[in-house]
């Protein structure tokens, strides 16, 4: 498969190449988790796939517990449906294991696991910024800041919503044990294959280290194998092994794809091992800070074609783009008009909208 077949494969299983019918928490579903390490981002990030999509309807959702903000994939916060969280959060366990063991090294061995998560549960609900005193005053082989990643990466945790806040959620915001939030317990076993069939469903077709990065997990070689019989597979233009689910939508690389804005840390630029269906190498160091930031992105015909913010300036609202080559008229009058639409998204309150084209 070349690059443009990936792309337009990706995009319809991203619902970008045209805006869904589906409800949001079936969005949600569809893509498996959302990332969320800003309260901003899944708005707009389901803004811009669906037909008929509010603010409220996601808020809806947090608040009747349907959709839960959690450390999920690569161990960073994701929106995912409470039903996924609860099936799919041991598959994820390892490997949140394993990333808390190379971030503390020697002190994650002083730190007696079960005893810090029964106790913090406790504790809960409550910030990180609470919760973290009150750990080092029991525990005290290690510092504070360790004992409070062990409890985000081994006690299955959820954010608390509230309605103080345009996104749902505070800067820091208040964790829960999760079973007691969702009253529900955390499913006890999961292998990976249901989360590499739903990795292939949202992202495919994709290798093996495509899937590996996207999760954090370190191995799904055995996964993979053992789901081969139900699966297809093609290469790609560097005879990379791609698998696939075989009714999964493989549209013709012909097919138009609209103007789309991708918020900051999408998954759609960061769900693959080599991105150039989405981004291409020259540009994709300009969508990632030294800091690892990922910024909020443009598509043009497909691609991430340049970069957004939006800018408040008492009752005006101005959207700035910055292409990374010159737009072409088309180009540009489709992303203003789509750009005024997301103005009116983010900034609902103001009066004055405006779009500013940066010189490439």
């Amino acid at each position: 498969m070349n690059l443009r077949e990936l792309n337009r494969a990706t995009l319809a299983r991203q619902l970008l190449l045209e805006r869904s019918s589906l409800t949001p928490l079936a969005a949600i579903e569809r893509l498996v988790a959302m990332q969320a390490q800003v309260a901003r981002p899944p708005f707009i990030g389901l803004w811009t796939r669906l037909a008929r999509f509010s603010r409220e309807q996601l808020c809806t959702l947090l608040h009747d517990r349907k959709v839960v903000r959690v450390t999920a994939l690569r161990a960073t916060l994701h929106l995912m449906t409470a039903r996924d969280y609860i099936a799919l959060r041991p598959a994820l366990q390892p490997m949140l294991t394993q990333i808390m063991q190379a971030l503390l090294k020697q002190r994650a061995a002083v730190i007696d696991i079960p005893k810090l998560s029964a106790y913090a549960a406790t504790l809960l609900p409550a910030t990180f910024d609470q919760l973290r005193p009150q750990l080092a005053k029991k525990f005290t082989k290690t510092d504070e800041r360790a004992l409070g990643y062990a409890v985000r990466t081994q006690l299955p945790l959820v954010q608390l919503p509230t309605t103080a806040d345009r996104w749902a959620f505070p800067a820091s915001a208040q964790f829960a044990a999760a079973a007691t939030y969702l009253d529900k317990p955390i499913a006890a076993t999961a292998e990976p294959h249901e989360l590499v069939r739903r990795y292939l469903a949202a992202f495919g077709p994709a290798t093996i280290k495509d899937a590996q990065i996207w999760s954090g997990i370190r191995d799904l070689k055995p996964a993979f194998e053992a789901l081969r019989p139900e699966l297809v597979t093609f290469r790609d233009d560097k005879q990379r092994e791609l698998f696939d689910l075989p009714t999964a939508p493989r549209p013709p690389a012909t097919t138009p794809a609209p103007a789309r804005f991708l918020p900051d840390f999408d998954n759609l630029v960061l769900g693959h091992d080599d991105r150039r269906r989405i981004v291409s190498d020259a540009d994709r160091k300009h969508i990632v800070t030294k800091n690892l930031l990922v910024k909020a992105t443009f598509l043009v015909d497909g691609f991430v074609a340049g970069t957004w913010t939006i800018e408040r300036k008492k009752a005006a609202a101005t959207l700035r783009l910055t292409p990374f080559a010159p737009l072409k008229k088309p180009a540009r009058a489709e992303l203003e008009r789509e750009g005024e639409s997301l103005l009116r998204f983010v900034e609902p309150d103001a009066t004055a909208f405006s779009i500013s084209v940066s010189a490439a």
